[in-house]
């Protein structure tokens, strides 16, 4: 079994972890000259961002193709799906191989401009977490179909937000970023960045034009010095089931990227 990922603060990588298997990081992958992909089972694990995938994981399926008996995808959200998972398997009917399951699963919200991290921790058992990771690991080993069945609501919320999104999409988020001076350049905002948008130099760091807005770089700075113009709050969160070196060696691109085009 292959499991296709990308994650950033560890919340989709516990995941993938815990149905086994192959797992690929995506942003490890995704600028292969060719992305063919065979298995008896494929899966795909992502955190919906704004009601649908991250833009490099709609990169990756626009790229990707996959033969195999068994197909699933499993969202990541910490407030709302949306109709992401729906328009998941509804997307990939029409242009490949489709996903024969699809599920979201509601961890913690991480999304500092709206929340607190330290209230959405403290609301985790709330969420019923472990209980439906155990049914979706459960149902996925078993090759249960799921289709997944957006509300009129879902689709209405689903369709205003990614009206709202391209300035969410234009890369150039990491404007929202502040580096305090407790920063001492140790690189690792640079390495857990999934889209190799962060330089680190002796005098600073500085930021380019993809940036998926993933919020790693934030969460995981082992000082705390980089956090947003706008936050609810200064907690940081990184998924217990994972470590920063998991982290690290699924997002760092610095060591295979020669020729990175814009994502």
């Amino acid at each position: 079994m292959l499991i296709f990922y990308f994650t950033a603060t560890g919340n989709s990588l516990s995941v993938a972890k815990r149905i086994g298997g192959e797992l690929l990081s995506i942003p490890q992958i995704i600028d292969r000259p060719e992305l063919d992909f065979k298995d008896d089972a494929i899966g795909l694990v992502f955190p919906i961002y704004g009601y649908g995938p991250p833009k490099m994981v709609k990169r990756f399926l626009e790229k990707a193709t996959w033969a195999a008996e068994y197909a699933f995808a499993i969202g990541t959200y910490g407030n709302k799906p949306g109709a992401a998972m729906e328009n998941m398997q509804n997307g990939t009917r029409r242009c490949q191989r489709p996903f024969d399951y699809a599920e979201s699963l509601l961890m913690v919200d991480n999304y500092l401009p709206y929340y607190d991290t330290k209230d959405q921790i403290a609301k985790l058992g709330e969420k019923r977490t472990e209980e439906n990771l155990v049914r979706i690991v459960e149902e996925v080993k078993a090759r249960r179909p799921r289709w997944a069945v957006a509300t009129q609501s879902q689709r209405a919320d689903t369709m205003f937000v990614q009206s709202r999104r391209r300035p969410f999409l234009d890369g150039n988020k990491a404007k929202s970023y502040l580096v305090d001076e407790t920063c001492d350049r140790c690189g690792v905002c640079a390495k857990v960045c999934p889209a190799h948008n962060i330089e680190v130099a002796h005098d600073g760091i500085s930021f380019l034009e993809r940036c998926e807005f993933c919020l790693a770089c934030v969460h995981l700075c082992p000082q705390r010095a980089l956090r947003l113009r706008r936050e609810k709050g200064r907690a940081r969160f990184m998924n217990p089931e994972v470590t920063l070196d998991e982290i690290i060696e699924a997002n760092n691109r610095t060591n295979n990227q020669t020729n990175l085009a814009p994502t």
